[in-house]
């Protein structure tokens, strides 16, 4: 299919100057943003609101859990939203799925009943796991040309920005000052607006994504079927025992989803790891790689806080009375998004200056010491609101400035570096265990350590977590020579004919 009847960008785009099918995949992107974004925002709140108030009546520590395990199930689920895009419904055809999918989802939080709020969750995490990969799948199948596909990929990131400074804003007052089933519903609304958007301008696309690229054959449907059929009796049976016998609290849920996160990612790192295709320089990096993958499974361990320990300290510790009027809680987060927004420039212009030598060493150590000095930040301040004390938000404005621009860094990095460890034919696998390290560390590791927070003392608690980073960050300085070593190419790694054939068709 050509540029001239797909209607593709063969150059790269800005706000002014946009494709009918790239300003579709820009807004929808922003919409379902805005609803992930929001939950982001009251979901702690409502789970620790009393019953009495709409809420769920849980403890903030178990509610903090809840976000985790909420925020794990959806990266888990992302390899999965990915391998229906490329295999069952062709990646356009994948965001209707997925953005119909979230609808249902929050319109199931929008409803005052407990037992709709644990379907929501789930339809809501599967629904943003197929949706953002295919997203991501489709830009880049319909430019044409590597510098449009980075200055688009960019400019999504604006959009992004936008729906995580909004979405707090929104949803956060909604849900705190009138009600939560309505803060949700304002996700609903935006994703049935995604829905519609969708499905009007499927002409825009040229048939890009309509079909799956290697559709599965009669014995794989029949496979895929049995073995989705068996999982999912496994798993229905595992919640049902749990909860006739009253076992089913979010302390185990968490355990659950943790372990099997855990099991997924060390299964998914062994998988590639002995693919018969890799050689042993592939395979020095992969395992040299394997400190980027602990690494970042920290950091968003810290960032992931945003949502449930920071959250509370913003409802609970936190001075938010501006000239008699409360400050919503929620509207906290929209903080680092606003710091990202002005902040990406620079760090897009100076990231390339530091540390060339070894530069994801250099860089990654960096993004590190930042993420472990924001949460030195907060040891201070919790230490300063200790009692009835309560302190003034620019500690958390702090701390939210330097965590946003350690995402810069470290995502930006961390990502990027995903593309040189193995051969391009296993790029979609390397970004898979990346996020399933993420899944360990956002969503396992965050849940955890909010009942460790809420047992602890919070200055503590902040100290320790982030020494540990501070400590891991300069690990990476004192062995950036090394990891730098273990991460260079040979000068005769360029694939035969032959062996890049048998890549392609694997």
């Amino acid at each position: 299919m050509t540029t001239m009847d797909t209607g593709r960008a063969p150059a790269a785009v800005s706000l002014r100057r946009m494709p009918p099918w790239y300003r579709t995949l820009f807004w929808v992107d922003a919409l379902e943003r805005f609803g992930f974004y929001g939950m982001s925002a009251i979901l702690l709140l409502f789970a620790s609101a009393p019953r009495a108030e709409g809420g769920l009546g849980m403890s903030t520590a178990d509610g903090g859990s809840l976000f985790g395990v909420w925020i794990s199930l959806m990266f888990m689920l992302s390899l999965l939203g990915g391998w229906l895009g490329d295999r069952v419904f062709g990646h356009r055809r994948a965001l209707v799925v997925g953005a119909a999918v979230s609808t249902a989802g929050y319109a199931c939080l929008a409803t005052p009943t407990t037992w709709m709020v644990a379907i929501g969750l789930c339809a809501t995490a599967l629904g943003g796991a197929i949706f953002k990969p295919n997203h991501q799948a489709l830009v880049n199948r319909m430019f044409d040309d590597r510098r449009g596909r980075e200055s688009g990929i960019s400019l999504m990131y604006v959009g992004t920005q936008l729906s995580a400074l909004l979405a707090p804003l929104v949803a956060g007052f909604v849900g705190e000052r009138v009600n939560w089933q309505l803060g949700f519903l304002c996700a609903a609304l935006t994703m049935i607006v995604t829905t519609f958007w969708l499905t009007s301008t499927t002409r825009q696309f040229g048939g890009v994504g309509d079909r799956p690229i290697r559709p599965l054959n009669a014995d794989e449907r029949r496979t895929a079927g049995r073995r989705t059929v068996i999982t999912g009796l496994a798993v229905a049976l595992v919640l049902i025992g749990l909860g006739v016998r009253g076992k089913l609290t979010p302390l185990v849920a968490i355990a659950l989803i943790g372990l099997l996160s855990i099991f997924l990612t060390i299964a998914g790192y062994v998988w590639l790891y002995r693919n018969p295709l890799l050689r042993p320089s592939d395979r020095r990096r992969l395992r040299a790689f394997l400190w980027v993958y602990l690494g970042a499974t920290l950091f968003w361990m810290i960032n992931a806080q945003a949502g449930s320990v920071l959250t509370a300290f913003a409802r609970d510790e936190t001075d938010r009375d501006v000239l008699g009027w409360l400050v919503p809680s929620a509207w906290m987060q929209s903080v680092t998004p606003l710091f990202m927004l002005f902040l990406a420039p620079v760090a897009a212009s100076m990231l390339p200056r530091y540390g060339r030598r070894h530069a994801l060493a250099g860089r990654f150590s960096l993004g590190l010491l930042l993420a472990g000095a924001s949460f030195l930040v907060m040891a201070v301040a919790a230490a300063l609101a200790a009692g009835d004390a309560k302190v003034s938000p620019m500690w958390l404005v702090a701390c939210y400035l330097i965590t946003a621009v350690a995402e810069l860094i470290i995502a930006a990095i961390s990502i990027s570096a995903c593309a040189d460890v193995l051969p391009a034919q296993f790029l979609g696998r390397v970004m898979g265990l990346y996020w399933l390290f993420a899944a360990v560390g956002g969503g396992f590791g965050n849940g955890a350590l909010a009942q460790v927070a809420a047992s602890a003392p919070l200055d503590g608690y902040f100290t320790v977590v982030g020494g540990v980073a501070v400590l891991v960050g300069l690990a990476f300085v004192l062995l950036r020579r090394r990891l730098t070593e273990a991460l260079a190419k040979d000068p005769d790694e360029a694939p035969s004919p032959a062996r890049q054939e048998s890549l392609i068709t694997t």
